[in-house]
């Protein structure tokens, strides 16, 4: 059950866009079409998953035996552009349309730092090794949710009469705002 309120958590209460604020600009330079948006969401899960799982392991069986854990934040970094460059390569040759779709974003989710808040979190939170795989599938699917979200209500605002001054950056803030005070309604449902 604890795993359960693990993952609700980082994808609902503590979603790492709409209730800590990291990674917007992926989801703010991604989210104008579904079709990019959720590819990218599946993209930075995965990455979010694999640095759950890689970080946990080399925060306890590198640093901590070594008392080296001052090397926390360089050996997360390494990890997460070495995972981003995988992760580059392999939606390159399996396809190349998202490839170009993502563009320059696919390259971005390196200094993504909701992936590094991720790897942060699971040592400042004492996770275990399932609690930590849990987690990164938590904020994946909460990063997939927000920019999925994001992007729908953009394509529906193209239709929409929007004010002149409101259009562009200005209404897609706004929305950014109201969604992340939707989000804040599920605060004190679940706190893990």
């Amino acid at each position: 059950m604890e795993l359960i309120l693990i993952f609700l958590s980082a994808a609902l209460v503590n979603n790492f866009v709409l209730a800590y604020f990291l990674g917007i600009c992926p989801f703010i330079g991604v989210s104008n079409k579904l079709s990019s948006a959720f590819p990218m969401g599946l993209a930075t899960t995965f990455v979010m998953v694999l640095t759950a799982i890689v970080t946990w392991l080399i925060y306890h069986l590198i640093l901590v035996p070594y008392h080296v854990e001052y090397l926390e934040y360089v050996s997360f970094i390494l990890v997460v552009a070495a995972l981003v460059q995988f992760v580059e390569m392999v939606i390159k040759k399996v396809s190349q349309p998202l490839y170009r779709a993502l563009g320059i974003f696919l390259p971005l989710i390196t200094t993504n730092c909701a992936i590094l808040g991720l790897a942060l979190f699971i040592v400042l939170k004492e996770y275990n090794f399932v609690e930590s795989l849990f987690f990164g599938v938590g904020a994946g699917a909460g990063f997939t949710l927000a920019i999925s979200i994001m992007a729908g209500i953009r394509e529906e605002l193209e239709l929409a009469n929007v004010p002149k001054p409101f259009r562009g950056a200005p209404i897609t803030l706004i929305v950014a705002g109201l969604l992340a005070l939707a989000f804040m309604g599920f605060a004190g449902m679940i706190t893990v």
